[in-house]
């Protein structure tokens, strides 16, 4: 995810700060849960044990670690984005992880939102449409040894039927309406999050639930802006 105010920040750090210990990271870590989670009204104990433990420092370019706890998105690899550490919160938050749930990410990315989701759930399926990405987020993960989580390089507009119905579906990138291929692989009961875009100013972060009659309620949460959601060419 990347916003305007996100950009503007890395105007005033295009040049790489020095390497930190791993104390200083665990410091900044600590204060971007405090500031930007807790502060903001997310206090699920195990959320906030999730965000403790994952060192998204990990998950950025090298030039950038030094910014990895800051209040705005960064850029990786592919022309893409992690998104700010309060936008994954949220997205973990509201698709309401247990320990027993199988969730489905839409665009691994860096793989920081997989870790996260690794920790609080049974099951994580990530899927990851641009080829080197997907190669760079499994490698690291698997070095981390996350057992839990099953990768994919494909198109995520298709979800990943296999393995459906999944019991909460987080997708981090923005298309211009909901896949139904995505509605038909939640579980009922279940809960998506995503991000909408309306136009190429204009994105609402939405959550859908699936009720017991098959109907959907759909929630508008915060405006968001994030990249795009990309298709491949034969749609497959």
């Amino acid at each position: 995810m990347k916003t305007s105010a996100g950009i503007l920040i890395l105007l005033f750090f295009s040049i790489a700060g020095p390497a930190l210990s791993e104390p200083e990271y665990t410091r900044l870590r600590e204060k971007m849960v405090r500031e930007q989670i807790q502060d903001r009204g997310i206090t699920d104990p195990r959320i906030i044990k999730a965000f403790l433990g994952v060192k998204r420092h990990l998950f950025v370019r090298p030039e950038y670690r030094d910014q990895a706890y800051g209040d705005f998105p960064l850029p990786i690899e592919e022309g893409q984005t992690i998104s700010q550490p309060y936008i994954v919160a949220i997205m973990t938050y509201v698709i309401a992880p247990a320990y027993k749930k199988k969730v489905l990410e839409i665009g691994t990315g860096s793989g920081y939102q997989a870790a996260i989701l690794a920790e609080l759930v049974r099951e994580v399926y990530t899927i990851e449409i641009k080829v080197k990405l997907a190669q760079s987020s499994k490698k690291l993960l698997t070095d981390l040894d996350y057992r839990n989580i099953t990768f994919k390089t494909g198109d995520g507009y298709l979800g990943w039927k296999e393995y459906s119905p999944f019991d909460g579906i987080i997708v981090t990138c923005a298309p211009d309406h909901i896949p139904p291929p995505l509605i038909e692989q939640l579980a009922t009961g279940g809960r998506m999050v995503i991000p909408i875009s309306y136009s190429s100013t204009v994105q609402d972060l939405i959550l859908i639930e699936k009720l017991p009659d098959g109907k959907l309620k759909k929630t508008d949460l915060i405006p968001v802006q994030f990249v795009p959601l990309i298709r491949s060419r034969n749609g497959r």
